[in-house]
């Protein structure tokens, strides 16, 4: 196709038995494993010429030929991934995000995104907000899953985006926190601004550095004592921050499993190699946003959604009671 790009290789011995997607996503790093597999299911990809599916095992010898068209000069190109989609009218759009998948196109990535999968699945919204984040009125980090509303037409994105500057929308999350906090419950009111010493990293900051943040959390269950001691924690935010829980909870010195961003001097957990093992086969951080809800932003009618929390975070929780028993 005109202006594609093209990659062409062929199977090592070493990579064989591989699935498709996992070989390709190996040598092209610019391309998120999810941008992948959109292009293998469009045709984009052949294995010795034939079109296969991302679960294709390679063999050594096979030709792999992958068009890769450029990435849109205005706007978003939408791509065709799978959304678990929990409500849909034709102004809302409501998904549980995967953890691994960015909210929108940014610094490092700008494909693979959730932004691009919703404009796929409703194109209507590419005139929506922002041309590079289309229907995005709030997000989640990479490494958290669950649920996100996005604006399927322009009133509901500006009733949206107006609720969450009034912050009448709720925002329930459940975190898997380092430590035993100690405290059953709290409210955290403390600045969040650019760590100076860090362009990744956000930090508490001083009063008029950074802007206002504030999240409350309570204790839900504590498993454990000492170095592999940790809490379920329920989290509610009032203001959305980049990283606010994660931040916030490594300032009271609980950050949250999987969280290598926000650990500091912190040590993992230690003493439980099976728990090691399942913080490091997170895909992400131990957040989950387990509930949401708003007013229709045309309607006026009240909104709850919730998702249990996935399989990642479930095996944590299960070891932990078995652990505790």
């Amino acid at each position: 196709m005109t202006g594609d790009r093209r990659f062409t290789d062929v199977v090592e011995a070493e990579g064989a038995g591989a699935r498709l997607d996992q070989w390709l996503a190996r040598r092209l790093p610019e391309l998120s494993r999810m941008r992948v597999q959109a292009l293998i299911a469009a045709g984009r990809a052949l294995v010795d010429g034939r079109a296969v599916k991302a679960a294709h095992r390679v063999q050594a010898g096979e030709q792999v030929e992958v068009a890769i068209p450029p990435p849109a000069r205005d706007g978003l190109e939408p791509e065709a991934v799978p959304l678990r989609v929990v409500f849909e009218d034709a102004h809302v759009l409501v998904v549980d995000k995967p953890a691994g998948m960015v909210t929108h196109p940014g610094a490092g990535r700008i494909d693979g995104t959730l932004a691009a999968a919703a404009l796929a699945h409703a194109p209507e919204m590419a005139g929506v907000g922002s041309p590079r984040r289309p229907g995005i009125v709030h997000r989640l980090d990479k490494g958290t899953s669950g649920l996100i509303v996005l604006a399927k037409t322009q009133a509901a994105y500006d009733g949206l985006t107006a609720q969450l500057a009034r912050r009448t929308v709720s925002r329930r999350y459940l975190a898997l926190a380092q430590g035993a906090m100690r405290r059953p419950e709290g409210m955290v009111d403390a600045p969040i601004g650019r760590d100076p010493r860090s362009r990744v990293r956000m930090a508490v900051v001083a009063e008029g550095r950074g802007k206002r943040a504030i999240t409350r959390y309570r204790v839900l269950e504590r498993f454990g004592t000492g170095a592999s001691a940790v809490t379920l924690v329920e989290c509610r935010l009032e203001t959305g921050r980049t990283h606010q829980i994660r931040v916030h909870l490594a300032s009271l010195g609980h950050p949250l499993l999987g969280d290598d961003t926000y650990r500091g001097r912190r040590a993992a957990p230690a003493g439980d190699p099976a728990l090691a093992d399942l913080a490091s086969a997170l895909e992400g951080v131990a957040l989950h946003a387990v509930a949401l809800a708003f007013a229709h932003p045309v309607t006026g009618a009240p909104m709850s959604f919730a998702c249990p929390s996935p399989d990642r975070i479930e095996r944590i929780v299960s070891h932990l009671r078995n652990r505790s028993r």
